[in-house]
């Protein structure tokens, strides 16, 4: 009969040291083996977003203002049709609310993509799609040089049913995003 191990605190400790380095490598290894595919749906989402809220376009310009990302859309002949602002706020009811924000040259909302959300699934969640064109809280068209506000704040946009906060939260994007457009509207 083979004879019990000892329960000594060397013993626990040398074993705790040794499925804790276990598992890191497993963790590492996990990680390094899902980074590249991560990165490549993220950069797809992102160029599909950019494609769906810009006027037809025929080459991009990445660049940052400010420290935010934004898109420069430009036609064949070099004429620039739209940006795209990255914009994010954490003021939504579950925090981070981001979205790609595309204007057109007037400085008009030609779409908007959320990209990120942690808002109540059926509440909040729902601005994906609320403020879209042809639905209740349609933004598209909307110049933001007058601030974007809900109408229970004295604005023009409809609120979200029983989701006011990320309605604010989304306005309050889509204003952030439109001063990101403006400083860079004339930067080449």
């Amino acid at each position: 009969m083979a004879k019990k191990a000892q329960s000594t605190l060397i013993n626990m400790l040398l074993s705790l040291t040794i499925i804790a380095v276990v598992a890191a490598a497993a963790l590492a290894f996990v990680n390094a083996v899902t980074a590249e595919p991560i990165a490549q749906a993220q950069k797809a989402k992102k160029e599909a977003a950019i494609k769906a809220v810009l006027p037809a376009f025929d080459r991009i310009e990445e660049t940052t203002i400010d420290g935010t990302a934004c898109t420069k859309a430009f036609d064949a002949q070099g004429n620039l049709v739209g940006m795209a602002i990255e914009a994010s706020t954490e003021k939504g009811f579950g925090g981070h609310l981001a979205a790609m924000v595309g204007f057109d040259t007037e400085g008009n909302i030609a779409g908007y993509q959320i990209l990120e959300t942690a808002e109540t699934p059926g509440l909040g969640a729902k601005a994906g799609e609320w403020f879209q064109k042809g639905n209740k809280g349609d933004v598209i068209g909307m110049n933001p040089s007058s601030e974007l506000k809900v109408k229970k704040d004295g604005g023009n946009v409809d609120a979200i049913s029983g989701s006011t906060i990320t309605s604010r939260a989304f306005c309050a994007l889509i204003n952030n995003a439109y001063q990101t457009f403006k400083k860079g509207e004339n930067v080449q």
